[in-house]
């Protein structure tokens, strides 16, 4: 990866920051982005000099399209893009508002959009046969309760990435997506709490249902997902395009 220069949203804590350390393990140069950009900054300080971090909100296009000018003067040309940044929310379905849809969906869908879209245009007016991998979700396979709007906007992102990859292969541009299934990360933890309160039972109990629905039998970790990522960024990857991969410890299998 030293020839490569990675773009990551969302990579402050969680699988992006595991995605941008392990890049930069890989040898290449890292835009770490994140709404939290002290955060940003920690995580390219943990990797080194071959890294800077930028502040980015990725439901504003003007900042994604900017940021992407910015990351490229300092590193040069974007040649691989992780949009990872999202959000969730936690309600049943008959008590979801407007704006618990709207939340969901401007970062997990319109920022996936976003970000893809300047991915393509700096590809394209670089002439670069660029790599997009989107973070969708094992709940972009199976509609999962209690996250029906959650679902929702990831199951768009496979939507978009599938389409996305058709019409941008024959510019050398591939794009892929990955499905995590149950992450140890703060967005679970947080999952984890709202769930046991609204089934009446304890964060501890919601964890391990998690484990039991898991074949391998542990929580994932941000790491199992990164190196997901680095492969179909990779040469390896070549001949990939328009996957949704499950990572999810055989949660899901089809």
């Amino acid at each position: 990866m030293k020839t490569e220069t990675v773009l990551i949203t969302g990579a402050a804590n969680g699988i992006g920051r595991a995605t941008a350390l392990a890049f930069g393990r890989e040898g290449a140069q890292v835009a770490v982005t994140d709404k939290d950009e002290q955060g940003a900054a920690a995580v390219a300080a943990e990797i080194g000099p071959r890294a800077r971090a930028f502040g980015l909100d990725v439901t504003d296009a003007a900042a994604v399209a900017r940021v992407f000018d910015e990351a490229a003067a300092a590193l040069g040309p974007i040649t691989v893009v992780h949009a990872n940044a999202g959000v969730s929310s936690m309600k049943r379905a008959v008590d979801l508002t407007e704006a618990d849809w709207d939340f969901n969906f401007s970062i997990n869908a319109k920022g996936v959009f976003l970000t893809n879209q300047a991915a393509v245009r700096h590809f394209l007016a670089h002439g670069t046969k660029g790599v997009i991998v989107n973070t969708a979700s094992l709940a972009a396979k199976v509609g999962a309760p209690l996250l029906t709007h959650y679902s929702a906007s990831k199951f768009a992102v496979i939507g978009w990435t599938q389409a996305l990859a058709r019409e941008v292969a024959a510019d050398g541009i591939r794009v892929n997506a990955v499905c995590p299934g149950f992450v140890k990360t703060p967005m679970q933890d947080r999952e984890a709490a709202w769930e046991a309160e609204l089934l009446g039972t304890t964060p501890e109990a919601v964890l391990q249902s998690y484990i039991d629905q898991t074949p391998l039998g542990r929580l994932e970790t941000p790491e199992d997902v990164a190196d997901v990522v680095v492969f179909l960024a990779s040469d390896a990857a070549r001949f990939m395009t328009g996957q949704g991969i499950n990572v999810t410890g055989g949660v899901y299998m089809t």
